[in-house]
Parts: structure tokens; sequence; C-alpha cells
């Protein structure tokens, strides 16, 4: 059986949407896209928490552990492609696809070093001088928004180089526990804000460490409290929507190594385990797409940058400097395994995973609730 990706619905129920769609309504008078949810509609101050890491179908699969949002309106939307934090959360804010903002993964090409986007690093060395951050995301961020958006955050990310390329100017309040986040929220809303910003990230990395199994359970449990706690502290008018960038697939111990046939031509890695660009030499495209194909096609989409580009994954053709980032050829498996990139084996401790274009990866939740 021939297995598709699931590609990304740009223009339609999309993260890329989500914020131009809640801002465009909430200041410039706009209507939502219908596939937003309801509730929407009557909203005078929104509050947008992105739990990263929930799947909709891992959520559908557990809706009894998490009442709250399994009362929540709304359905699934996709991610984007890659389906990682850095591209995605980028891809929310901006409201544009990774063709556009070039945040196009964990571990992005940069002058034939590798940029570990969510450390802001190169060879392990911090860099936030070497690489700016908005000059390497130039795209404006929260587009509708009449001035800086209030962001509520856990506190150590807040100096990052990837929270100044995708929050630039924000204005940031920080929690140092989960129970902060709810009082961020109450008190910019108490305070007049009309549209608060709030990331929380626990689901995501118990399921790295954990996998899909009791902790990652439990953990559901808890974020459904948490979000019973915001909605208790909705002020009349108000509305809660959630969402997340990616869901996970449980890799566990599954890991491709990349054999000799495809490495001949290969210069460079960058990528993430479920959605690996090979880099190639001069000439040497076709073979190691040809090679990568033989050995993984029965595991993984192979695709070369051109076919990734026409199919439509990145939701538009990159500039120059976008594409220079991009790899040559991409491994995106629809079996639960990742490929290892020998210059980053601290994947090989990830349980749970996501970058690839499988369902389990690419839906996502967009629920909402009314103040009570």
């Amino acid at each position: 059986m021939v297995v598709s990706p699931l590609l990304p619905a740009f223009g339609g129920p999309c993260l890329t949407g989500v914020v131009p769609g809640l801002l465009g309504h909430l200041y410039g008078g706009e209507p939502p896209p219908a596939w937003m949810p309801p509730t929407v509609a009557g909203a005078s101050q929104i509050v947008l928490l992105v739990l990263d890491g929930l799947g909709w179908e891992q959520l559908g699969s557990r809706r009894e552990l998490a009442p709250t949002l399994a009362e929540g309106l709304g359905g699934a939307i996709t991610s984007v492609a890659p389906s990682t934090t850095a591209c995605a959360l980028t891809s929310l804010v901006t409201g544009r696809p990774p063709s556009d903002h070039g945040v196009v993964g964990y571990r992005v090409a940069y002058d034939d070093e590798i940029l570990n986007v969510l450390l802001w690093t190169l060879g392990g060395v911090d860099a936030r001088v070497r690489v700016p951050a908005r000059a390497f995301q130039t795209m404006p961020l929260f587009p509708g928004a009449p001035g800086p958006v209030a962001v509520v955050t856990r506190s150590d990310y807040g100096s990052t180089g990837f929270s100044a390329a995708h929050l630039g100017d924000s204005a940031l309040h920080s929690w140092h526990t989960p129970a902060g986040l709810v009082t961020g929220v109450r008190a910019l809303l108490g305070a007049g804000e009309r549209f608060v910003y709030a990331y929380y990230e626990g689901i995501d990395k118990v399921a790295h460490a954990r996998g899909l199994g009791t902790s990652y359970d439990d953990e559901l449990r808890y974020v459904d409290r948490m979000v019973g706690d915001v909605l208790d502290v909705l002020p009349p008018g108000a509305v809660l929507v959630v969402t997340a960038d990616h869901g996970q697939v449980e890799v566990d111990g599954a890991v491709e190594v990349l054999g000799g046939d495809v490495m001949a031509g290969v210069r460079l890695i960058s990528g993430e385990g479920r959605f690996r660009w090979l880099h190639t030499r001069p000439g040497a495209t076709d073979d190691v797409a040809a090679a990568a194909r033989d050995a993984f096609g029965d595991v993984a989409w192979v695709r070369t940058k051109e076919e990734v580009v026409e199919e439509g994954w990145l939701g538009g053709v990159p500039s120059a400097a976008v594409s220079s980032r991009l790899g040559d050829v991409v491994l995106a498996p629809f079996t639960p395994t990742a490929f290892l990139d020998p210059a980053d084996t601290g994947e090989l401790r990830l349980l749970g995973r996501h970058g690839s274009l499988t369902p389990e990866e690419m839906l996502i939740p967009l629920l909402s609730w009314p103040s009570a």
C-alpha cells in the first residue's frame, strides 16, 4: 500500500492561520475563519495557550484522562513541515509558512555549519552575536496586533536566541512553576490585555523522555487541570483557545543508520531524526536520493529539495537565503523510526519524537471555551 504524507493545510485549517485569524478578529473586526471554533466570534479578550507536543490523535485516544480538553469546542488542524517546535512555533506567531520565515527545523545549515535553533549555538558555542536572531528570521510577528503582544512563558526561555527569533519585542511575563502561568494570565487579563499568548512545554518534555505511556498519561491529566485553572480566571467576554505545535510518535530505540551507499555523496547532515536533511556533494544529489530510496523507501518518504518544494511541503518557493538552509535530500519516516545523525547522538535518548508528516505528528487540536 502506498502511504502518502499528510501535507499542511496552508490557507485553511493550519497552524499558520491561527494567530492572524484571532488577531484579525480582535483588532480588525474581521470574522474568524470558518474552521475556527465558534466561540472565538464573540470574544473581547483571547488567551491562546500552546501546549507543546499535544497531538490530536494522542488526545483523542485519551479523552477520559482529560475531561476539560474533551469538552472544548473545535477539532483538528494541521501543523507545518517539519512538524517540530522551532519551525511550528515560528509559523504560528508569524502566520507564515516555513518557506517564508526560514526557521526550517531544529538543526539548520548555516554557512556549512549547523545552527541548533533551540539552543542558538554553532558547534556548541553561543551564536547570538554571530547569527542575530531577527536577521535570521525577518518576518513580522503576531500580524494584526497593534503593539507588542503579552507572552507568558517559562522564565529561562526569555533570553534565548530562539525566543528573539519568534517572539521578538513581545512583552515577556515569565513563570517559574506552572501555577505561575495561570497567575500571569489572570494578571494580564485583569490589566485589560486583549490578547495573551501562553506557552507550556511539559507534554513534549515527558514524551521525549518517557514515551507515550504512564508518565505521558499523568502529564496529560495534570495539563487538563491547568487548562481548567486558566478557564477559572477568565473574565466575562474572554475566550480560551488551546492549540499545539505538533504531535508525537513513540520511536524508542528504533533508529536507522545511514550506510556508506547513501553517505558517499553527503557532506553535511541537518534537521532531526524524523525529518533528516542530507546536504550532498556537487553533482551527487541524484545518486544520494536513489540510494536512499533503495535503502529506506519502505520506512520513509524520500524527496529531493525540488520535490519538497513542488509538492508544497514548505508552503511556497523559498528565497535563496532560506533555500541555502535546506538539504538536497530529505528522509521523513512514516514508520516509528528515526535517522541517526552521528553529530547529534543526544537524540538517541528520545523515546517520543516528531518532525515527519504522519497524522500522529501533523494533526493538532484547536479548541476553545468561553468564560463561565
